[in-house]
C-alpha cells in the first residue's frame, strides 16, 4: 500500500509546489557555488587589472607623444638656432639648409616656412608660394607665435590653407609656430617660423591602441579642444559626441563618470611641454583577466555549472513543462475552433484536473453549438413557411377578379389559361413542404406568375424567360424569382405606361449558378439598394407578397453558404439588374429535395 500511496500523493503534488522545490533548489546551488567561487575573487581583480592595464598602456602612449612632440621641438631649435638666426636674410638664403631638414623629416612634416611680423612670406619648402588671397598674419597659429614669443605653439588638426601645394592643398595639418629674430642688413624684426606637421604622423601613435572592456583613447589641447579621437569625423559632422568639457577639467589620474546612462573609468594624463591631455575611456564592471589559470579555472567552473543546470534543467522541463505543452497544443486546436481535438490529461494533479475539465467544456460547447445551429436553421425555415403561407390575398383575389371578368365577356380561353396558371402557380409554392426543387419548377412558378400579371397588366411590359437545358436539373431554393419579379413589376414599372420589358435569364458558369432578373423600369439610388439588404425582412409592402429581397439572400446563404446570395445593381430611370449567385448542385444529390451538399 506505501508505494501506491506515495504515488497518489505524486500525482496531487501541485504544479507550483513542484516548481518552487525544484527551481529553488537548483538557483540557490548554483548561486552559493558561482558566488563563493567567483565574485569574492574575481570582482576586484578584474576591475584592478583593467585599470593597471589602461593605466600602463596610457603612459607608454604619453612617452610616445612626449617622443614625437620632442622631436617637432628639436627640429624648431635647429631651424631656429642652426639656421635663421644667425643669417643674414638681405644677403643670404636659408632655403638650402631649410630643404635639407625638410628632406629629413618629410614623412612627418608637410612645410617649413618663415615669416616677418607683416605675414609676407620669406623662406618656404617644399611650398614656393601662398595661395592667392591667403593671410598668414590672420592665422591662429601665427597670432598665437606673437603673442607668447618665447614658446612653441602647436595648432588643434586643422587643413593647410596658406600654400599653394598642388595635389597636397587640403592636407590635414597640425602647425607648430614660434616668434623668432630675423636680421636683415643691421635691422632685426620678429618674425615667425611654421613647421606645419602631417596630422596622420600623429594619427599612427593612436592607431589599433584600444583599452580593455570595449574603451578608447583619444586627445585633448591644453583648452579642451579635440585633437585625435577615433571618431572624429562623426563627431565633427554631429553624428556622435564626446563628453569632453569634463574631461577636460579631469585632473591626471583615474576617475568615475556616469555618461550616456553607464559607469565608465577615464584615466588622465597631461602630456608635458603642451599641456595636452591623453583620455583613457573604458566602461565599468568587466575587463579582460591577465592570469592564464584564472581564466581557465572559469570556464572550467562555468562549464560545469552551466552543465550541472541543463541536466537539472532538461529533467525540470521535461517533468513539468511537457503536459503543459500537450494541452496549450489541445487549447490551440479547440482554440482555432476544431471542437473535435482531442483534449491531453495528465501531468501534475493541476494539469489534470484542468485537462479534464476543458474536455468536458468542449463538449458542452459542442452540444450546445449543435442545438443553437439546429434551434436556428429550424427557426429560420419555419419563418419562411409562415411567409410563404401568407400570399397576399390581394394577388389571388385579383386574378379570381380578372377570371370572373374573363367568363362575363365569354373569353373563356384566356379564363382557363388563368386558372390553369394559377393551379400551377400554387401547386409549386406548395411543392409538398419541401424548400429545394430543380431549376425547372422555378422558372415554371414565375412564367405562371408571370402569365398571369401580364394578362392583369395588359400593355403595360413584356417579359422574356432564357435557360440554357444543362440548368434544368440543377437544385434551387424555392421562390427565389417569384419575389424579385414583384418588385420589378410593381415597383420598377409603377409609373410606367408600356414598354415595361422584364427578362430573365438562367446559367452556369464552371461550379456556379446564376439567375438575372432584369428590367428597364425607374431604378434605385445607391442607399435604396443598401436598403434592399437591411430594411426588416418581413415587413410588407401594399402589394407584394411579403417575401422580400433580404429574406431571399438570406435563404440563399442559409442553404449554400455566406459566400453566396444576391447582388444588385441599379441607376435612376435606367433600370435594375439583380443576380443570383448559388452552387451548382445537381437536384438529384439533395437530400429528398431538402439539403445542399456544397462540398
Amino acid at each position: 500500500m506505501k508505494p501506491e500511496n506515495e504515488g497518489s500523493l505524486f500525482k496531487r503534488t501541485s504544479i507550483r509546489y513542484m516548481i518552487f522545490v525544484y527551481f529553488t533548489v537548483t538557483a540557490l546551488a548554483a548561486s552559493i557555488f558561482i558566488g563563493l567561487s567567483l565574485y569574492s575573487r574575481m570582482s576586484k581583480q578584474m576591475s584592478d587589472t583593467m585599470q593597471e592595464e589602461n593605466q600602463i598602456l596610457i603612459d607608454q602612449l604619453n612617452r610616445s607623444v612626449d617622443v614625437w612632440l620632442r622631436g617637432i621641438m628639436k627640429l624648431s631649435d635647429t631651424t631656429y638656432y642652426g639656421i635663421v638666426k644667425n643669417t643674414d636674410l638681405r644677403n643670404e638664403s636659408v632655403n638650402k639648409e631649410m630643404t635639407l631638414l625638410y628632406d629629413n623629416n618629410k614623412d612627418n612634416v608637410e612645410n617649413i616656412a618663415l615669416f616677418s611680423r607683416d605675414g609676407e612670406l620669406l623662406e618656404a619648402v617644399p611650398a614656393t608660394r601662398l595661395k592667392t588671397g591667403a593671410d598668414p598674419a590672420a592665422e591662429p597659429w601665427f597670432e598665437a607665435a606673437l603673442k607668447k614669443t618665447e614658446n612653441l605653439h602647436f595648432s588643434v588638426p586643422h587643413v593647410q590653407r596658406v600654400f599653394d601645394a598642388g595635389e597636397n592643398q587640403y592636407r590635414w595639418v597640425i602647425s607648430a609656430a614660434r616668434a623668432v629674430e630675423i636680421t636683415e642688413g643691421s635691422s632685426t624684426e620678429q618674425g615667425v617660423l611654421l613647421i606645419d606637421i602631417r596630422y596622420d604622423s600623429l594619427e599612427q601613435l593612436f592607431d589599433g591602441i584600444t583599452l580593455g572592456n570595449g574603451g578608447y583613447v583619444y586627445l585633448l589641447g591644453a583648452d579642451g579642444e579635440l585633437i585625435y579621437h577615433p571618431q572624429s569625423q562623426l563627431i565633427y559632422s554631429g553624428l556622435e559626441d564626446e563628453n569632453l568639457e569634463a574631461a577636460a577639467e579631469y585632473r591626471d589620474g583615474i576617475h568615475q563618470e556616469e555618461y550616456k546612462g553607464k559607469g565608465r573609468a577615464v584615466t588622465v594624463k597631461t602630456v608635458g611641454y603642451t599641456g595636452w591631455k591623453i583620455v583613457g575611456a573604458a566602461a565599468l564592471g568587466g575587463a579582460s583577466l591577465n592570469a592564464l589559470k584564472t581564466r581557465i579555472l572559469i570556464v572550467f567552473i562555468v562549464a560545469f555549472v552551466v552543465f550541472i543546470l541543463a541536466v537539472i534543467n532538461a529533467y525540470i522541463s521535461t517533468r513539468i513543462t511537457t503536459p503543459i505543452e500537450k494541452l496549450e497544443r489541445s487549447v490551440n486546436g479547440i482554440e482555432a475552433g476544431n471542437l473535435e481535438t482531442e483534449v491531453y490529461v495528465g501531468g501534475s494533479y493541476e494539469i489534470r484536473h484542468l485537462g479534464t475539465s476543458i474536455r468536458n467544456m468542449t463538449t458542452q460547447i459542442r452540444h450546445l453549438m449543435d442545438d443553437i445551429v439546429a434551434e436556428h436553421e429550424s427557426k429560420r425555415k419555419n419563418e419562411f413557411d409562415v411567409l410563404q403561407s401568407q400570399i397576399n390575398p390581394h394577388f389571388l383575389y385579383n386574378t379570381l377578379d380578372i377570371i370572373v371578368w374573363m367568363i362575363e365577356n365569354e373569353k373563356q380561353a384566356d379564363a382557363v389559361k388563368v386558372v390553369t396558371a394559377l393551379a400551377r402557380f400554387f401547386r409549386i409554392s406548395l411543392s409538398r413542404g419541401k424548400s429545394i426543387i430543380p431549376v425547372r419548377d422555378e422558372l415554371e412558378h414565375v412564367r405562371n406568375y408571370l402569365m398571369i400579371q401580364h394578362m392583369r397588366f395588359k400593355n403595360r411590359f413584356t417579359y422574356e424567360i432564357e435557360a440554357d437545358e444543362d440548368v434544368m436539373e440543377l437544385a434551387s431554393v424555392k421562390l427565389i424569382l417569384q419575389p424579385l419579379v414583384e418588385n420589378a413589376v410593381y415597383h420598377g414599372m409603377e409609373f410606367m405606361d408600356g414598354d415595361g420589358e422584364i427578362r430573365i435569364r438562367v446559367y452556369r458558369d464552371g461550379e456556379d449558378l446564376y439567375m438575372k432578373v432584369s428590367d428597364n423600369g425607374l431604378g434605385m439610388t445607391k442607399e435604396q439598394v443598401k436598403g434592399m439588404f437591411t430594411d426588416k425582412p418581413h415587413v410588407k409592402s401594399g402589394s407584394g407578397s411579403g417575401i422580400g429581397v433580404r429574406n431571399v439572400n438570406e435563404r440563399i446563404r442559409l442553404y449554400f453558404g455566406q459566400e453566396y446570395g444576391l447582388s444588385i445593381e441599379s441607376e435612376l430611370d435606367e433600370g435594375t439588374v439583380v443576380t443570383i449567385h448559388m452552387r451548382a448542385v445537381p437536384y438529384a444529390e439533395t437530400a429528398e429535395g431538402e439539403k445542399i451538399h456544397v462540398k
